[in-house]
């Protein structure tokens, strides 16, 4: 059995499984599958036994949800389908970043493996998308950036954005709007105290924002050279 052979949905699941251990040592559930894909948990639960069953992932009931090792290979093709075909619509049709997430989760299912190795080599083998995700290689290999949390940077850091969560389009514009990009440095200080607020000055234009903590929950940073 080949990824190709998967289901839509068997493919996103797994995709969605490697995604929520990307960035996050936290354990992965069902439920917290289910919301991230916006599906019942009963809907879930039965797809993560079918997945179960074809030798993809382990799952104990209530408990943690992981990949196998095949679960896992397919889950990174997937991935390297998806952030390559991001990159594909933002370097080469001119969408903007906050335009490609459902575009590519549409394509990534009918795209070839022939089509998407042509993509890769017209863009010179990209190591990253454009919201900061890493890329895998052909082989499977993934370099994950060394970064923290925005929310987690000391008061007074001087930070380098490497990765913004795309899961909200109009979050990833008003980002935009404002120049906190993969690449941005930042000038971080500490909101007021108990506001769950943190204070950046964006390098580019001296402009401050403060950010709540859902914001700042998307953006990873390492320290600025």
């Amino acid at each position: 059995m080949s990824v190709n052979q998967l289901s839509d949905s068997a493919q996103n699941y797994l995709k969605i499984i490697f995604g929520l251990n990307e960035w996050s040592a936290d354990p992965v559930t069902a439920s917290i599958i289910a919301n991230k894909s916006g599906m019942k948990l009963s809907t879930v639960s039965g797809a993560l036994s079918k997945l179960r069953q074809q030798g993809l992932l382990d799952h104990a009931p209530y408990g943690a949800v992981t990949l196998t090792e095949l679960g896992r290979e397919y889950a990174v093709t997937m991935v390297r389908r998806h952030r390559l075909l991001e990159t594909f619509l933002v370097q080469m049709l001119g969408y903007r970043w906050d335009q490609v997430h459902d575009e590519a989760e549409s394509l990534e299912h009918a795209v070839s493996d022939f089509m998407i190795e042509r993509i890769d080599n017209l863009l010179e083998h990209p190591t990253r998308d454009p919201h900061g995700d890493p890329i895998p290689t052909a082989e499977g290999r993934i370099s994950i950036p060394q970064a923290f949390n925005l929310g987690e940077a000391r008061d007074e850091a001087h930070v380098l954005v490497e990765r913004i969560a795309d899961d909200d389009s109009q979050l990833l514009q008003y980002f935009s709007d404002h120049r906190i990009i993969v690449g941005a440095q930042l000038h971080v200080t500490a909101g007021e105290k108990f506001s769950e607020t943190v204070n950046v000055e964006v390098a580019s234009t001296g402009e401050t924002l403060r950010l709540g903590s859902r914001a700042a929950a998307a953006i990873w940073v390492s320290a600025a050279p």
